[in-house]
């Protein structure tokens, strides 16, 4: 008997199906596309439709023979690739490619590889959606117009092996923006005053405590911008009488976050693993497609990880629901499950979000089976899954305003102190959504004294302190991706790919874990927005998105929306073509004397980035590699530490002696040595350092 032909994309995910779907069924993996546009020349046909001219690319002939092969002797061919856009399209590409009157396609499609999301989809086959389809060709068309028409104008007027994307060069704007912001920003100095007290009667239980003049009692608030001014008040406190005129505590519940989607887990992958959002994809799909656990034989073990919907399923919940019972106990269930609404642009409402595939699979169970990687991401997911039906926590926030009564004056000066001490954990027991940008004036855990309204308290000492204002931070993977989401640009499967494409050109770097634009990704960003202000403006690349959504929902013709951005962009390139003038990447003049001739040297821009040359060139053509000197001494040889860039594209230390010696960190070094052992600091987190030999950590304006 003939079999029944199933077509997915990866050999894991067909080992996965194999178990569950059995011996009446061939599985056959695609290996992602088989077809696409042709990398030699643009591939669509502008004047007829726009109509994209597909080509099966060389190292994909195998595949697609193998393909053909397997369906002459199938009974009927299950299309089961990926359930989004991109999954539909390669379906698609796969029946254009290999279909026969004779046999017939059906598309099936489930968001988890489980035995019963399978049988279930195999039951209830379709056919392939035309607008899911018209979608992706819609984004790839205008994507290939973007790249491969403005792309020669790059080669042309700035560098040769230049490029430009429809969406990455919006996410190179919003890093060049932010750092323009970061160079013109202004530091403004300000003081704080903290008063330590204690209360006046003695007692063996009283303790002291700090709290932060806020302004005065008649709410007029203090700007203190000199130290004469803080020093001035300072010298008024010192006189005041101090007494306590307000004690509040109120609860405050929290609730837990929101199961995952592909925007957040890659937000946290990143925050809490250090996981680029390129290799948290890659191991998401991994978990996906299945691995093998034993005995059990190869398990999805989550749910489909690209997704805009905080939706789950009403069986995974009850799971969850009868996990926390049985685990942690009835108090931290809510009376109720919980349900989450998306507020995201564009959000499919009909996927679910990012969980566990079964959630009485805990992490630890099935950690000898996985990778570290795999145990780590998989042990995130399954947490925020569960935290996110747990109870709320619950916390006791108190606040004591203070009185600093100051004769012959009609206002006092008002401080304040609070705390917040948990009354009840919930969900904190499991799991706690990390934050983008720690708290600089993160409080003590000490608890404050009991002390009522009227209360005298007695000055112990005044600590004034100057501070100035921040720049605002450079975005990390987790910022630049959560921006790219609040405005609808971009879609689940093209985050982490918009992150790794400005770095493969060499457009940005990554230092201390955040973007900051190189010399030729300022001026390509600038080339584009004086020539293609559409292509690299975020409303209107947010417009394009909903246009490409409403596509899918099957109320926009794809041609019509390509030939509305056609128009107006080919006015754009024409206009370039005559009015772009050549762009010179200037060349730096160096400290240092050719070795071979005695000229100045250079730094020179290459097609690999900067390099030292000779300014007699051609008749001297010496080079050497481009260095950033820190200042700083090898802790291994004593030779001077160097910036590098790795072939991923990212900053790493490294010492000048390579290959001879091979010392190297992704941290910067610091040129103050440190305080407990005198090797060497490296700046680890944003105000914090790190001994690479003993372990020290401190903050850096302690050290």
């Amino acid at each position: 008997m003939k079999k029944k032909l199933v077509i997915v994309e990866s050999p894991a995910k067909a080992r996965t199906l194999t178990k569950i779907l059995g011996k009446g069924y061939s599985l056959k993996a695609s290996l992602g596309h088989i077809r696409d546009l042709p990398k030699s020349r643009l591939g669509v046909d502008i004047e007829n439709g726009f109509m994209p001219k597909y080509v099966v690319p060389k190292e994909k002939k195998k595949v697609v023979l193998e393909l053909k092969e397997a369906v002459k002797t199938a009974s009927t061919v299950y299309l089961a690739t990926d359930p989004d856009r991109e999954g539909e399209a390669i379906s698609w590409h796969l029946t254009e490619i290999t279909k026969t009157n004779r046999i017939p396609y059906r598309r099936v499609v489930f968001h988890e590889i489980t035995r019963e999301a399978v049988e279930h989809a195999f039951k209830h086959p379709r056919s392939l959606d035309m607008q899911l389809v018209n979608a992706q060709q819609a984004r790839r068309v205008l994507d290939r117009l973007v790249g491969y028409k403005i792309s020669p104008l790059l080669w042309q007027k700035i560098r040769r092996g230049l490029s430009a994307g429809r969406v990455q060069s919006v996410a190179l704007r919003i890093i060049v923006d932010r750092e323009r912001e970061i160079g013109e920003f202004t530091p403004v100095e300000y003081w704080t005053i903290e008063a330590e007290l204690i209360k006046k009667i003695p007692s063996a239980e009283a303790k002291t405590f700090r709290a932060m003049l806020v302004g005065l009692t008649d709410g007029t608030k203090l700007d203190i911008h000199t130290q004469e001014q803080a020093t001035e008040i300072s010298d008024e406190l010192k006189q005041a009488n101090y007494s306590v005129i307000k004690v509040k505590t109120k609860k405050v519940t929290r609730q837990p976050a929101p199961p995952f989607i592909t925007s957040t887990l890659q937000q946290e992958a990143w925050r809490k693993l250090h996981f680029t959002a390129k290799q948290t994809m890659a191991v998401a799909q991994q978990l996906y497609e299945g691995l093998p656990l034993g005995n059990e034989g190869s398990v999805g073990l989550i749910t489909y990880m690209r997704t805009d919907s905080t939706r789950v399923a009403r069986s995974a919940i009850v799971e969850a629901r009868e996990l926390i019972s049985d685990k942690y106990g009835s108090q931290f269930i809510p009376p109720h499950a919980r349900s989450f609404i998306r507020i995201v642009k564009g959000a499919q409402e009909a996927h679910e979000a990012i969980r566990p595939t079964k959630i009485r699979r805990e992490p630890s169970l099935i950690k000898p089976h996985l990778t570290a990687a795999q145990f780590k991401l998989y042990e995130l997911i399954w947490k925020r899954m569960v935290a996110s039906q747990m109870s709320a926590a619950l916390f006791d926030n108190t606040t004591i305003d203070i009185k600093a009564r100051r004769p012959h004056f009609k206002a006092d000066y008002l401080f304040r102190t609070s705390i917040s001490i948990i009354s009840f954990p919930g969900f904190t027991i499991l799991y706690t959504e990390s934050k983008d940008e720690a708290n600089e004036e993160e409080k003590k855990s000490s608890l404050l004294p009991q002390v009522e309204k009227g209360d005298k308290l007695e000055l112990l000492d005044l600590f004034p302190e100057q501070h100035f204002t921040q720049p605002p931070p450079r975005f990390t993977e987790a910022t630049l991706i959560r921006m790219l989401e609040q405005w609808g640009i971009g879609r689940p499967s093209t985050y982490a790919p918009i992150l790794s494409t400005i770095q493969d050109r060499g457009y940005v770097t990554k230092a201390n874990g955040s973007f900051q634009p190189t010399e030729l990704g300022i001026v390509v960003n600038d080339v584009l927005s004086q020539y293609f202000s559409d292509i690299v403006d975020i409303e209107f690349t947010a417009h394009m998105e909903e246009e490409l959504d409403e596509i899918a929902q099957e109320s926009r013709d794809w041609v019509n929306v390509v030939q509305d951005f056609y128009i107006p962009f080919e006015k754009s390139l024409n206009n370039a073509s005559l009015l772009m003038e050549k762009v010179k990447l200037a060349d730096e003049l160096t400290d240092e004397t050719c070795p071979e001739c005695g000229k100045p040297l250079i730094v020179k821009h290459g097609r690999y980035g900067k390099f030292i040359a000779c300014s007699g060139y051609p008749e001297c053509k010496y080079t050497k590699p481009f260095q950033i000197k820190l200042g700083v001494k090898c802790p291994e040889c004593g030779s001077e530490l160097v910036e590098r860039i790795s072939k991923k594209k990212r900053i790493f230390y490294g010492c000048s002696n390579y290959p001879n010696c091979r010392f190297a960190t992704s941290s910067k070094p610091l040129s103050h040595p440190c305080p407990k052992c005198g090797s060497l600091l490296t700046q680890y987190r944003k105000n914090w350092s790190k001994c690479t030999k003993c372990g020290y950590k401190g903050k850096l304006n302690q050290d």
